[in-house]
């Protein structure tokens, strides 16, 4: 495996760069300082908000490419890079759709606010670890400003108690089941692979010079883009199969272990 002509690092956050406890680890800190002065570029590429991304790498965030809500928002420093809005019909048609889906939990997801209505604080703590501006709403019917993403939470099963009702979407918009509890519907030019895509353009890099790391289906299209595409150990099974390779898991520094072989 040959890494030397790696110019850019890109890793997903939950399940892969942090820990099961949300956490990025110090020996992340002092790798990335290595990046840095070997010139390579850094990319953190989540469903999360993007001040939930800056908050978990507050100390390097003057010096990193965030992809945040899937790949609808991109920025670096104080530039956009990149947004890409849900259509307010789609909205409102989902809207009406999730309205008929019992126990989820719905988010409208701006670029740096998240709109809500709370009908569980139990879900509210929840959201907090992943969006750190947020707004509670009477209803979200009537939120009328731009949306990048719309996120849906189930406290046991996206995949089986939200997927089944969305799929039909699929035909014109982006649906992910982006985590174990999480569904993300947006822009179909919303996803990490896009967003990549773009930042591979602006940058000039070819598939041999960027570096991916994922452990979900919000991560696939990112993953096809690399000839160094890395599956977690915890990764789905779907990310399993495109990941050209696999390393260790999100708590035992996959990531990390990967980025001292690049580094070396």
């Amino acid at each position: 495996m040959d890494l030397s002509k790696i110019k850019m690092v890109v890793t997903d956050m939950d399940g892969t760069l942090l820990n099961s406890n949300h956490e990025v680890s110090n020996h992340f800190f002092e790798l990335f300082e290595d990046l840095k002065y070997k010139g390579i570029l850094f990319v953190a590429a989540s469903g999360r908000q993007y001040n939930s991304i800056i908050d978990k790498l507050y100390p390097i965030k003057d010096d990193i490419i965030v992809i945040a809500e899937n790949g609808g928002f991109a920025m670096k420093q104080e530039t956009e890079l990149l947004a890409t809005p849900l259509e307010t019909h789609h909205v409102k048609k989902i809207l009406k759709t999730l309205n008929e889906i019992p126990n989820i939990h719905p988010v409208l997801c701006g670029k740096h606010k998240a709109y809500l209505t709370n009908k569980s604080d139990k879900f509210v703590e929840k959201l907090a670890e992943y969006y750190t501006e947020f707004e509670i709403l009477e209803s979200l019917s009537d939120f009328d400003s731009e949306v990048i993403k719309i996120a849906i939470y189930h406290f046991e099963s996206s995949e089986k108690y939200i997927y089944p009702f969305v799929k039909k979407f699929e035909d014109s918009l982006k649906v992910k089941v982006s985590g174990e509890n999480w569904l993300d519907i947006s822009n179909m030019n919303a996803h990490k692979g896009y967003a990549l895509n773009k930042l591979m353009t602006t940058y000039n890099l070819k598939s041999d010079e960027v570096m991916v790391f994922g452990d979900y289906n919000n991560d696939l299209e990112m993953l096809a883009l690399s000839d160094f595409g890395f599956a977690m150990e915890n990764a789905h099974p779907n990310v399993k199969k495109v990941a050209k390779y696999t390393t260790l898991s999100n708590d035992e520094n996959g990531v990390e272990h990967i980025l001292k072989l690049l580094i070396k």
